[in-house]
């Protein structure tokens, strides 16, 4: 299947602060917030991003909207260089790619009405006045919003965290986009509601034939709704595997402990230790060679000096680290 979003050794470093000895020396610190990203997202394909708080997936997500620009490397949307998209071009690819947003307490103006909150991408799209009234409800049946037009006039704080979650949703779908971001997109709701929403992003993605990104920590929540998943650590994806693989079979020793951490429903089921030890080290100045191998039960002299690369290995995987033995091309 073609790629819609292409990735090529994308590097995203966030400038900070200096001190003052770092400003006599010269010193330009930065945050190294993605490292060398490499990989594709098919059309129509489901693509989950997985990792700790502060591994870059956030960014990376971003950068595929180009919410933010990358400090190097390329990224390229249905085969246009996304450098050289701008001016109307850039209103254009606003219409085809949207996010949906990890808090929707904070996602919509307090001050509009949930109408003007949804049908305002359509007033910055340029679309005919006389269309918004039908997309604006037919985005709110997408949601399964019923009785819609009864909303219309509330505020966001007169609706429940589920109803918000599903405004966004249609917010974010009323200009029929084809490629969408969800960022964490249950992780600030109840539950009970839980449920309803990702059954709605599945269902959402499946009749609109959305290429989608979802972007979590839950390794339960992307089973559900992702064929394909990446395993971010500290800027860098060190594995990429079918989902089902991921989650059965996992190859690089952080996929395994990220496995190892999900909460199994069963007081009197005992658990193993966690693999591995210590905490995510600091951005601005990552380990040398390997980036996860201060924290590496499998950690070799060699981890300290060279990098791994994503390489192919068995089981339809490809995984960055030093333990696996490339197959033959």
């Amino acid at each position: 299947m073609a790629a819609l979003v292409e990735l090529r050794d994308v590097v995203k470093h966030f400038p900070v602060t200096r001190s003052l000895s770092e400003l006599v020396r010269g010193a330009h610190p930065a945050v190294r917030a993605l490292d060398g990203v490499t990989f594709d997202v098919g059309d129509g394909d489901a693509v989950a991003i997985v990792g700790e708080s502060g591994c870059g997936k956030t960014t990376l997500g971003r950068l595929m909207l180009k919410l933010v620009e990358p400090t190097g490397g390329a990224i390229s949307f249905a085969g246009a260089p996304m450098a050289e998209i701008a001016g109307e071009k850039l209103r254009a690819f606003r219409r085809q790619a949207q996010l949906v947003f990890q808090n929707p307490f904070d996602a919509l103006n307090p001050r509009f009405t949930i109408y003007r909150a949804v049908v305002e991408p359509l007033i910055n799209a340029g679309i005919d006045k006389a269309e918004h009234a039908d997309r604006v409800a037919s985005a709110f049946r997408r949601v399964h919003l019923a009785d819609f037009d009864r909303y219309y006039d509330r505020y966001p704080h007169q609706l429940s965290g589920g109803q918000l979650q599903r405004v966004v949703m249609a917010r974010a779908l009323v200009l029929g986009p084809r490629f969408l971001v969800a960022d964490e997109p249950v992780s600030m709701l109840d539950v009970s509601v839980r449920a309803g929403i990702l059954a709605l992003l599945r269902e959402v993605r499946e009749t609109m034939g959305l290429t989608a990104v979802y972007i979590s920590h839950d390794l339960a929540l992307v089973r559900y709704l992702c064929e394909r998943t990446l395993v971010m650590y500290l800027g860098r994806v060190v594995e990429d595997a079918p989902t089902e693989e991921i989650v059965r079979r996992p190859r690089h020793p952080y996929t395994q402990a990220l496995v190892a951490a999900v909460p199994v429903p069963d007081p009197d089921q005992s658990r193993a230790p966690l693999p591995i030890k210590g905490n995510v080290p600091d951005a601005r100045e990552p380990p040398s060679g390997c980036s996860f191998r201060d924290r590496c039960p499998h950690a070799m002299p060699r981890c300290a000096t060279e990098t791994p690369a994503l390489k192919p290995v068995a089981g339809g995987h490809q995984v960055a680290c030093h333990l696996d033995t490339p197959t033959s091309p």
